[in-house]
Order: C-alpha cells, then structure tokens, then sequence
C-alpha cells in the first residue's frame, strides 16, 4: 500500500499542522516575548504533535512530501533546470529562452536559483531538524533503537538535500539546528564540508534504518547506502564508496530486473519497459531494483499528489513529450488527436539533445533501451478524419517541426493518467525513481574507475548493459565519460543530469560539446549555480559570499 496515502489518512490533522508549522526555520525565530514560552493544548504545533510516535510519523510524512517537492511542486519549463542547458537536453518550444545564453539567464535571480535553495532551507531542512531535535530531546520513547529509526530517517532526507545542495551551489551554510531567535550571520561551509556533513548523516542513517519496509516508498537502509556511495566519490574516498555501493548489490533483497515482470507480461514489451510501466515502479510488483520511489496517487487520495492538486501530478510527460498532437497530415489537415489511450498531451518543453536521440545508441543497434517500446520514434496518424489514418507519419521539413512536433519521445514517461482525468490532463500519476539498482552498478563503476580498477568498472557497467542486450565494455574503454554516456542511456531523466555533471567536473566540457543551444555560451564559471541574491540580501549581519563572476 502507498506511504503517504497510509500515513495521510491515518495522521491527517498531524500532517496539517507539519506542513504549516514546520515549513520555515525563521517560524522558530522570533523576539523572546513570554507568550512564545507557553505551551498551547487547543490547536497543533510541534510541542502538541511530537510528544509520541505517532506524532512523528505525521512528521515523517512532511519529509516525504518534501522530496516531492523538490521535483514537482510547480508546473511549467521552470522546473527542469536539472536538464536544460545539459549534455542531454535543450528546449522545444521555441517560445523559451532557458539556458539558451548561459551568461543572461543563469543569475543570482532566477526562479531555478531561488527554488532549489529554498526548497533546502525553508522546507526540507525545518523539517529535517525539527524531527531529530525533538526526537532526541523526547523522553517517552520504548526503545533506543525506535529514537534512532526516527533521526535516521530524518538525517537521511538532511543528507539529501545538502548533497543536493553541494552539487549544485558548492559550499553552503550548514544548519543543524532549530533557532528560536533571528539569525542573519551565516556563513558558507566549504563543499568538500557539506559534503561530509552528509557523510555523518548517512553514515548514521545506514546504521539505524531498517532494511525492510512495508510502506512503499519509506526509506531503508540501502537507500542510505546508495546515496552515501555517491557522497563518499565526493569526497574522494572512492573504496569507501565501493564498499557502501556493494552492500546494496550484495543484498539479496535486491537485484537488477533480467526477466519480464509485473503488469505488463501480457502487452509487446521487454524488462526495461516493464521497469517503467504503470503500476511496475513499487516493489510490491515483483520489482526488486527499486530503492527509493516517490508515490503518486489520483487527486481524489488524500496525499496522492503534490499538495493533493490535479495540475502537480508527474509532469514529465507533459514537459519531455512532442507536440504530436499538432502533426497534419500531407493535405496540411489535422493528422492527429487526443484520446485516453494516447501518448499523452505533450508541449515541447524539453528535447533531447541528438547527442542522446542518436549518438549513443550508434554503435549499439541491438540496445533494448532504445528498443520501440522505450523509444517511441515512429508515429501514425491517428485521427479517422484524416486521409492518412493508420499510417505512419513521414517527416516532411516542410510541414513538420523536429524540435517542437516530431522528435523521438521517451515512453518512460508514459502513464495512464489520461483515463483518470481525460485525455487532456498531459501529466501521469505514475510512481517515480529516486534510485534504483542499476546507478548503484554506475556508481561503484565510478568508484572502481577513480581507483585505477577498469576490470571491476567494466564489469558493473556491464551489469548493467548485459541487461539491455548491448554489447559490452572492454576495460580499457572504461573512463568518465563513458560512464556518463551510460548514466544517460540508462537513467534520462531519472538522475538530476545537471548535478552528476557538477559534481564529476563534466558540465561545462560535454555541454560545450553535444548542446548547440547552450554550449556556445556557456562559461567555466557555470560549472555552479549563484547563491540567491535574496539569501545574501537577507544575511544582513555578515557578507554571504557569492560563487566566482556572478
């Protein structure tokens, strides 16, 4: 059964009062008047809520909530950023600028800037510290080990965002507590400081989550694992990342998918589709390369989608789709239209880069991850008014747009969300990856490499392409940006594209090279987002330094 759903309807009242009173670190700060030390009984508030476990469970479910967040909490181009301006991806619908010229849209002010860092600070973390502070500082817990299960979870979503953070601005304040006054002095850490902050938390989380799990999407300990491999690569202590990366591959509770599975058995298909199907992401499916999967449920759940809003389901498919549904036909008659068993609503928003579209699938035409039911690129008229119905759509330059109307289309991102509310609605309600099984074969791939073992890089980078029915790296093949171009062929969209290209040191170099609406733009300086201007114009007690030439 879903988590937030579960823990949604069973703790409600408790989750309102989370979402509102935990939301922003300054909602502890304030001047010291003495009705801020009463202790009120008539309405929620933290001191109300986490006097007992169930209270932090309510609280729990703010964290999840805010890991949706971060993904899908706004509609529109502005939530994508993680892909634009990439290796992988530049925007079809010619009416956006995003990352176009890197110099004029990447400032101190943008929306994208302004999201991830507030997101941090004034929804996660709160969030975070509030349930470990007063988990520690609770006395009426039955067990050690139930405390520890509690901060563990929460300490895992703390290290989350601030890996996220390090990734993506470098160094930042680190904020391991809840202030109950103003503070406007902070100060920036230093990334390789942030990062082992991380370190800590996951290093505690992996010691004290459980490793199973009833609850789909509840975190466990191999979610901690997998994320602290990653953390461990950046800070250079790659046999520590080798280590955390196997203790998951090791575990016989998981495993990569190597056989057809789940819903889908009986429809054209092979694993890798079946990997992102409809009602295939839990584990409940049979599934055993999940790790960690946000939930999504139709609106009418309570909890099922991001603040239980129709228009904040998954937006993927309504952002990566074509414009299909715009295609005419050789009379210049409507070819196409939109139906519940379609492929959606798509607008263009993001378009793979032909770097992706084809050159990594060059030399490996037998590749089941750009197989027809992975990678839609063929289309056929669909509209029985047409001339054309039932065939298939030839591109014409003359009458058809390649950035906007006909490009291949990712059927990861497919969902049958159009049943529920129509076939206008161009979002999914389909669970979502946050890991899987196969980037932890990338990852220790990573590792292996950074400390001069290509044999052992090849063989989980093999792993993982053996899957796909793709020939297989030699050793001496192995190198960073040969891992990149698997992580692209095996995790679009799925990992934050522009954070592994951060942290490995890659972005400015691959963008440059595979993206020619942002590549001739953009400077050795975007390899890191600004800090917010408003950030540094708040923190009036102290200069926040901003990142080089912003």
């Amino acid at each position: 059964m879903k988590f937030i759903k579960n823990i949604y309807q069973k703790f409600a009242p408790s989750h309102k009062a989370i979402a509102m009173g935990l939301l922003v670190a300054l909602s502890h700060s304030a001047c010291d008047d003495n009705f801020l030390d009463e202790e009120p009984q008539d309405f929620l508030n933290s001191d109300v809520v986490l006097t007992n476990e169930e209270g932090f469970e309510s609280a729990i479910v703010g964290l999840h909530e805010s890991a949706r967040h971060l993904y899908f909490r706004e509609d529109g181009s502005k939530m994508q950023s993680m892909y634009y301006g990439t290796d992988i991806a530049i925007t079809g619908d010619r009416t956006l600028a995003d990352f176009h010229d890197y110099p004029t849209w990447l400032t101190p002010t943008l929306y994208a800037v302004e999201h991830y860092w507030n997101w941090a600070y004034r929804n996660m973390m709160p969030r975070a510290n509030t349930v470990i502070q007063y988990a520690e500082e609770g006395d009426f817990w039955e067990s050690e080990e139930d405390r520890n299960a509690v901060i563990a979870e929460a300490r895992f979503f703390r290290a989350y965002a601030y890996n996220f953070l390090a990734n993506l601005y470098g160094g930042v304040p680190i904020v391991d507590q809840l202030y109950r006054a103003p503070k406007a002095d902070f100060t920036r850490a230093s990334r390789e400081e942030v990062y082992d902050f991380a370190r800590q938390d996951l290093e505690f989380a992996s010691e004290w989550l459980p490793e199973t799990t009833d609850m789909e999407g509840r975190i466990t300990k191999a979610a901690a694992d997998h994320l602290l491999s990653e953390v461990y690569i950046n800070l250079g202590r790659y046999q520590d990342a080798v280590e955390s990366a196997s203790r998951v591959i090791d575990d016989e509770k998981y495993h990569l998918m190597t056989e057809r599975f789940g819903a889908h058995t009986d429809e054209p298909g092979d694993v890798i589709s079946d990997l992102h199907g409809q009602d295939n992401i839990n584990r409940s499916s049979g599934n055993m390369e999940t790790i960690w999967a946000l939930q999504f449920e139709p609106r009418t759940v309570p909890g099922g989608t991001v603040e239980n809003s129709k228009w904040k389901g998954v937006t993927w498919l309504r952002a990566w789709g074509p414009k299909w549904w715009d295609i005419t036909d050789p009379n210049g008659e409507k070819g196409m239209q939109l139906s519940v068993d379609s492929l959606g609503r798509g607008v263009a928003w993001v378009r793979p880069t032909d770097y992706f579209n084809y050159e990594v699938w060059e030399d490996y035409p037998n590749d089941i991850r750009n197989s027809e039911h992975n990678i839609r690129r063929e289309y056929y008229y669909n509209n029985p008014e047409s001339e054309y119905f039932g065939q298939k759509v030839e591109f014409d330059p003359d009458r058809l747009d390649s950035m906007v109307q006909y490009y291949p289309m990712l059927r990861k991102v497919e969902g049958d969300a159009e049943k529920k509310e129509g076939a206008n609605y161009g979002r999914s309600l389909k669970d979502v990856y946050l890991m899987r099984v196969a980037e932890t074969y990338l990852l220790r791939a990573e590792a292996y490499f950074l400390l001069g073992d290509a044999a052992n890089a090849a063989a989980d980078i093999n792993a993982v392409r053996g899957r796909a029915n793709a020939s297989l790296v030699t050793p001496g093949e192995v190198d960073l940006d040969y891992i990149l171009d698997e992580r692209a062929r095996e995790l679009i969209i799925e990992e934050n594209r522009r954070l592994t290209l951060n942290r490995m040191g890659k972005l400015v170099e691959r963008t440059r090279l595979y993206n020619p609406q942002s590549g001739p733009s953009i400077k050795d300086y975007h390899n890191l987002f600004p800090i917010p201007q408003s950030t540094i114009d708040a923190n009036i007690d102290k200069m926040m330094e901003q990142n080089p030439e912003y």
